[in-house]
């Protein structure tokens, strides 16, 4: 076996309460995959381990054979049991060293990261440790208010400074496309501007259509 691909450019990382509840995480989901979202991450930190095993088993089967991988976050010893692809850790998470030996040498793992430094030490490890970093908070959120504001040149610069591809997290909206395909990402990774919208489909289409004109613009860019 080996690692699944995955594409970063449009990733959504759910949110139970501004979804609704898990009954609507699993809709917006299912919306979501549907209108061209490329990856999945269940995040929430209050379900009991059975009630998140549930619902992840639920996005899993939403998923299967779409191309979309499931990723769940910080929960490394729950990722077999729901049958998700891969995990995603946090600095202030179990150690991704510990995350990779958990997972075995066939799950995607991500890890989240503020810094150059964040990134050297996560080289060290080896680059089959890691699979991609998500880079943020872009923009303060109420989401993750711990994770700050890094702004747009900390994330270019730790992009740059990054062996693995990068999505840029925290306040992401379609409008922040263009400046993020500029530095380097190759992706956005987003919270509200799926979760929790009237039009689950619309919000989806509008992220997806937004990130691939920035990409289209990128040799003009570069060559003027």
């Amino acid at each position: 076996m080996s690692r699944p691909e995955f594409d970063l450019s449009v990733y959504l990382v759910t949110d139970t309460v501004q979804c609704g509840g898990p009954d609507a995480v699993v809709s917006t989901v299912e919306q979501a995959a549907t209108a061209g979202v490329t990856l999945v991450q269940l995040r929430d930190h209050h379900l009991s381990d059975a009630e998140f095993v549930d619902l992840g088993r639920e996005l899993a089967g939403i998923l299967k054979g779409s191309g979309i991988p499931l990723l769940i976050d910080d929960r490394v010893n729950l990722v077999a049991h729901i049958g998700a692809q891969g995990a995603h850790v946090g600095q202030g998470d179990m150690p991704v060293s510990e995350a990779r030996r958990i997972l075995g040498p066939d799950a995607i793992l991500g890890l989240s990261a503020q810094s150059p430094e964040h990134v050297r030490t996560a080289q060290s490890l080896g680059l089959a440790v890691v699979d991609y970093l998500g880079v943020g908070a872009l923009h303060a959120t109420g989401t993750k208010p711990e994770a700050g504001d890094l702004g747009l040149a900390r994330v270019a610069t730790v992009t740059a400074a990054s062996p693995w591809p990068v999505c840029a997290i925290g306040g992401v909206k379609a409008a922040d496309a263009p400046d993020l395909a500029a530095v380097g990402c190759a992706g956005m990774s987003v919270v509200s501007a799926i979760c929790g919208q009237p039009d689950i489909g619309a919000a989806t289409r509008e992220l997806c259509t937004a990130w691939k004109a920035a990409q289209a613009d990128m040799p003009l860019a570069q060559g003027a």
